[in-house]
């Protein structure tokens, strides 16, 4: 099972609106067959797997990371799959809540006499596929926030100077996440003082580059910027207000930009809730914020950020320097959004953490 997670994996980022699946075929003691969901998310990790053991898979056992699925769409079920191969045993990490799925995959093996084992390591499984999971159940992505500060969490100098805080090798950990998720998103602030590529680029994964997304309420974002000048060749959208200039929507959209309008929050800005929402609809399980103050500072207001990952540089600042979040309406320790620590390790000189909302 350790192995297809790490199968799993692999799929992360390219593979929504399905999950990152893993499987893992073994026949007396050899693995026969191993698969992982393929970019656009089909072939499925099942039928991956399958089709490198072959005859091999009959009176083998399954390991997969998630419930084979039981619906026809573009490809017959997984389930049945793996009873047409003559499987005898299936050890499942965790079933799928999709309510064309959610347990059926799993009574079809079982009615056919095949062997199945519920989770063995499900909590490795269900973290691999927190995004999908919570897009299943409650409609919007997973939301990662991700942050690059001194010791005392300042982003950048009073200037706006901010590259670079962090290392080279945390740069590149950096990259490798935005390979892992299906969406990298920042404020518009961000976008037009940064003029970012918002692109993976380590070697070998150029095209892992996510889909990259700007929160811009009043469509300030320039026509000269690089988001908007390669969205033709990298998909670029812009979540606005609606009602917005008509005009420069139009302008927006000849440049290849997608225009998703969405409904103001009680303070008049965009409603971050339904934003995620939306984002949700068109199929995105993960989102990875890359900025700036003020997006993290709403996201955490609007209790959205599920995982927080910070990179903290051996430098400190002081305040002169941009915190890492604006105020947010904290008048008290109880409404202080908190975090559980899942993780901490150096990465080059930096030290990177990540935590889990409680």
């Amino acid at each position: 099972m350790r192995a297809a997670l790490a199968l799993a994996r692999r799929g992360l980022g390219s593979v929504w609106p399905n999950p990152a699946v893993g499987c893992v075929i073994v026949r007396d003691g050899r693995v026969v067959g191993r698969g992982w969901t393929q970019p656009g998310g089909r072939p499925h990790a099942e039928t991956e797997a399958l089709a490198m053991a072959g005859e091999a898979a009959a009176s083998a056992t399954v390991y997969v990371t998630l419930e084979p699925c039981a619906h026809h769409g573009k490809t017959p079920p997984c389930a049945e799959a793996l009873i047409a191969a003559g499987v005898t045993r299936a050890v499942v990490a965790v079933r799928d809540p999709d309510s064309r799925v959610a347990g059926r995959g799993i009574e079809m093996l079982r009615r056919a006499g095949i062997e199945v084992v519920e989770g063995l390591l499900a909590d490795e499984a269900a973290e691999i596929n927190a995004g999908f999971l919570l897009r299943i159940t409650t409609g919007r992505p997973l939301v990662t926030l991700k942050l690059a500060s001194t010791l005392d969490g300042r982003i950048a100098t009073h200037s706006g100077e901010s590259r670079w805080i962090t290392g080279e090798a945390a740069r590149r950990t950096g990259h490798l996440l935005r390979a892992e998720n299906d969406v990298i998103m920042v404020g518009s602030g961000t976008a037009i003082a940064d003029n970012p590529d918002l692109t993976c680029r380590l070697d070998g994964l150029g095209e892992r580059s996510p889909v990259r997304v700007v929160v811009d309420g009043r469509l300030r974002l320039p026509l000269t910027s690089r988001l908007v000048a390669t969205a033709n060749d990298i998909p670029t959208w812009v979540l606005t207000l609606e009602d917005c200039d008509a005009t420069r929507l139009r302008v927006f959209e000849d440049s290849g930009v997608d225009v998703i309008e969405i409904p103001a929050g009680p303070e008049g800005s965009i409603d971050l809730t339904q934003a995620m929402e939306a984002l949700g609809e068109s199929g995105v399980t993960r989102v990875l914020v890359e900025g700036g103050a003020h997006l993290a500072a709403a996201l955490l207001r609007a209790d959205l950020v599920d995982r927080l990952i910070w990179f903290r540089a051996p430098r400190l600042m002081g305040g002169d320097g941009l915190p890492a979040a604006v105020a947010f309406g904290i008048d008290h320790l109880s409404q202080t959004p908190r975090f559980e620590r899942v993780e901490i390790r150096p990465v080059g000189d930096d030290l990177m953490e990540v935590y889990k909302r409680l």
